[in-house]
């Protein structure tokens, strides 16, 4: 099964980087369907029923929407390592439209809170790369694993070759004449200003002011989280921060965000389960 995933994630890797997509197109950013976590936070068991409703909804709209592809910004399961809970995970994304494609986040639901080569191991087991770039369009992705940037104390060489990895990326989408980088990582950089305090949701300020260099050094333009259970948006001079509520349950309502993206830049609308659209398009 393990590696059938990781094969099978490579596969869609490589097909989605030649991925010829007419502009506008637009995605679907899902975060958090954390598979397990309302039935453990209403303490009603150790069941999923309600994770798996919710998860099943969002497949079963993106497979009626259509979009390009649809990303999911960590916390994929509630328990790091649960057998149950990743079989559910893939039992349900594997109703997704296999010509969408999905993209997987690594939450710290995922490989710990704080990261040990061991989680990382079962995550890259599992679920295949933690941290890997993407093309679409004139769109350069670059998904990150954020736990590791929040506490890297546990595996610093690890966090390390994540960086320099993404220094080379971030270097090559520009010398190759991508218009809009986007990155994707589970935790918010911040949630109002850059100088806050240290939360749980939001990476460490020491670590935050280094990554808000980096991704204004190289003109990122818009960075998506999850983590936070409700829609947040923030901005750092030209960078926009934009943080979707959860799939499971949500502090707020659960729900998906659908992203637009044009030759004029990028734009997003967050959407309750409840108020979804009828169709999407991306040229209005």
């Amino acid at each position: 099964m393990s590696s059938y995933v990781r094969l099978l994630a490579g596969i869609c890797l490589a097909l989605a980087a030649k991925a010829q997509v007419v502009e506008p197109f637009f995605f679907i950013q899902g975060s958090d369907p954390q598979i397990g976590f309302c039935e453990s936070r209403q303490r009603t068991g150790n069941g999923f029923a309600q994770d798996t409703a919710n998860f099943e909804f969002v497949i079963a709209t993106v497979n009626r929407l259509r979009p390009a592809f649809l990303i999911v910004t960590g916390d994929l399961v509630n328990r790091q390592g649960d057998p149950a809970q990743t079989a559910e995970y893939f039992r349900v994304a594997g109703k997704l439209d296999p010509s969408i494609h999905l993209y997987n986040v690594a939450g710290n639901h995922d490989v710990l809170n704080e990261p040990t080569p061991a989680s990382l191991a079962a995550y890259r087991k599992q679920f295949g790369p933690d941290y890997y770039t993407f093309r679409v369009g004139g769109m350069a992705a670059f998904v990150l694993n954020s736990p590791i940037m929040a506490h890297p104390k546990n595996a610093p060489d690890e966090c390390a070759k994540q960086e320099a990895w993404l220094r080379r990326e971030l270097a090559k989408a520009k010398q190759d004449g991508m218009r809009d980088l986007v990155v994707f990582q589970h935790h918010l950089l911040f949630v109002n200003s850059p100088d806050e305090k240290d939360t749980y949701y939001t990476l460490p300020l020491e670590q935050r002011r280094k990554y808000l260099q980096l991704f204004t050094e190289y003109g990122v333009s818009h960075v998506f989280s999850g983590h936070y259970h409700r829609n947040a948006a923030a901005s750092y001079g030209p960078l926009k921060l934009t943080t979707t509520t959860a799939i499971a349950c949500a502090d707020t309502q659960s729900g998906i965000r659908i992203v637009t993206v044009k030759s004029t830049g990028i734009e997003s609308q967050a959407y309750d389960f409840g108020a979804l659209p009828t169709c999407v398009n991306p040229s209005k």
